[in-house]
């Protein structure tokens, strides 16, 4: 097996030279980008984990969401996308600048790596990993994780959303995440509960004054 290359920039030739995108997060639910075909995939080395604090997209400078990276170790299931010839440039540069708007303030850092699609051979695509080399780039207690996810909101919307919209994908996919699945039960069971507690809290104020 080939290992993942680093890309530096957009200039780099390995980014135009590939035909898939690997999604591994709102990617899957979520691809803004055209494609003549999904599939699911299997990238060795790396697996997906709540390890990129998000101050734009699922949360605030004050209140940092967090997000899901691709972080070392193990493997991950995701889809792969093949690009259309036709558009193939445009839907990089488009991807390219949804995960890395900025380079000076990246919190990914992007890869070619070598995927294996079910039951076919393996094929080369882009994808993002988490730059640990950032100050993004965290290791959080499962209870921090949650916090986040309740409580944060960013230009794409509540960081709950994110979680849940990328758990419900993979498991129409049929891809059982583990470590995904329990800390969205917890998500959902929490919410549930502060939404069965207001009404007391309510009734108690009203009550009290």
């Amino acid at each position: 097996m080939r290992r993942a290359t680093i890309v530096r920039n957009m200039s780099s030739s390995s980014v135009f030279d590939v035909d898939w995108v690997f999604g591994y997060g709102s990617l899957i639910w979520n691809p803004e980008i055209e494609f003549e075909q999904a599939s699911l995939a299997r990238l060795h080395g790396w697996h997906r984990s709540f390890c990129v604090s998000s101050t734009r997209y699922r949360g605030t400078a004050d209140e940092p969401g967090v997000v899901l990276g691709l972080d070392r170790g193990g493997s991950c299931v995701g889809i792969a996308y093949r690009l259309r010839d036709e558009s193939r440039e445009d839907a990089i540069r488009q991807l390219w600048e949804r995960e890395i708007p900025d380079w000076e303030t990246r919190v990914y850092r992007p890869l070619v790596a070598e995927v294996r699609l079910r039951g076919e051979r393996p094929v080369r695509a882009l994808t993002f990993a988490a730059d640990r080399e950032r100050p993004t780039y965290v290791r959080l207690a499962e209870d921090e994780i949650l916090r986040r996810l309740h409580l944060c909101r960013g230009h794409r919307g509540a960081n709950r959303e994110y979680a849940v919209n990328t758990w419900r994908a993979l498991e129409s996919h049929g891809v059982r995440d583990v470590r995904l699945a329990r800390l969205v039960r917890r998500l959902l069971a929490e919410a549930d509960a502060r939404a069965a507690q207001a009404p007391e809290a309510s009734l108690i104020a009203e009550a009290v004054s």
